[in-house]
């Protein structure tokens, strides 16, 4: 039967990533879609342009935050100021949310701009938990957090990565973030079972999923987000569906980006899916 979640957060609908090649569009036409998702890091220290279409956007529809660079499983401290930066912008544009990825993104103070991987053991999730615990109690909110794909493994990892996830979101009690195509991803390219991995996935503490379209290598997946999702990741999608019921939705296209209206189409693909799967139920 389909859960819902601990923080009784809303089903936003479907929503799409506000990104700067649609940003006349969305001001000038004032599409119908239900919410839209920022990438943090993008506002968080801009004026101009891209702050005024951001709080425009923000008058009329609702915002999630999704950032890059919290780097919440680097040996690092947490970040103080970014943090504050982070916890700011959520309170002007009246975010729903806010999270970012299990992962880390630098070192030594240095970003290097990707999401890498960690390993999955007893020494990691402490650490992790307590620098979840942290940085919500700055926050004063959830955390929301993100399976990112994956193309390597550990020698050192001693449970599977969903394992991970789950005592991660229970011990330092934050809010996760599914990524179904990561997980299509992260399977494929580690020859796991992605039914598997959804099986036992703590659905109770899902606000949000990602959907989006990848490149197929034949020997490995990329997380490219430049294209339409294929068939398998809808499948998986239902398999959500079924465990977790509705829950905000975004459609995610990030590169060779087309048209506003293709990637909402996209979008709107996914409502259509939802209605069905529930029809079907």
């Amino acid at each position: 039967m389909p859960v819902a979640n601990r923080w009784g957060l809303p089903d936003l609908g479907i929503g799409v990533g506000l990104r700067t090649v649609h940003f006349q569009h969305i001001l000038e036409r004032q599409p119908r879609v239900d919410w839209f998702e920022i990438i943090s890091e993008n506002f968080m220290d801009t004026q101009g342009r891209p702050r005024y279409v951001l709080e425009q956007v923000a008058e009329r529809y609702p915002i999630a935050m999704h950032g890059v660079s919290l780097s919440i499983g680097s040996t690092d401290p947490l970040n103080r100021e970014y943090l504050r930066k982070l916890k700011n912008l959520a309170q002007r544009v009246k975010a729903r949310w806010l999270g970012d990825h299990i992962c880390w993104t630098g070192v030594a103070g240095l970003n290097t701009h990707d999401l890498l991987p960690i390993p999955f053991n007893e020494a990691t999730l402490k650490h992790l938990v307590e620098r979840v615990r942290m940085a919500q109690e700055l926050l004063e909110r959830p955390l929301v957090l993100e399976n990112p794909s994956s193309y390597v493994t550990f020698r050192d990892s001693t449970m599977p990565e969903h394992e991970f996830v789950k005592r991660l979101a229970e011990e330092a009690d934050c809010a996760l973030l599914l990524d179904v195509n990561n997980v299509y991803v992260t399977c494929r390219n580690h020859d796991l079972d992605a039914a598997e991995f959804l099986k036992d996935f703590p659905y109770e503490r899902v606000v949000q999923i990602h959907l989006a379209g990848h490149t197929d290598k034949g020997t490995h997946c990329i997380d490219t987000h430049d294209g339409p999702v294929i068939d398998p990741v809808w499948q998986l999608y239902a398999e959500v569906m079924k465990q977790a019921g509705r829950r905000a939705t975004l459609l995610e296209w990030d590169d060779k980006i087309p048209t506003f209206q293709e990637v909402h189409d996209e979008a709107l693909r996914a409502e259509r899916f939802r209605g069905a799967v529930e029809a079907a139920r």
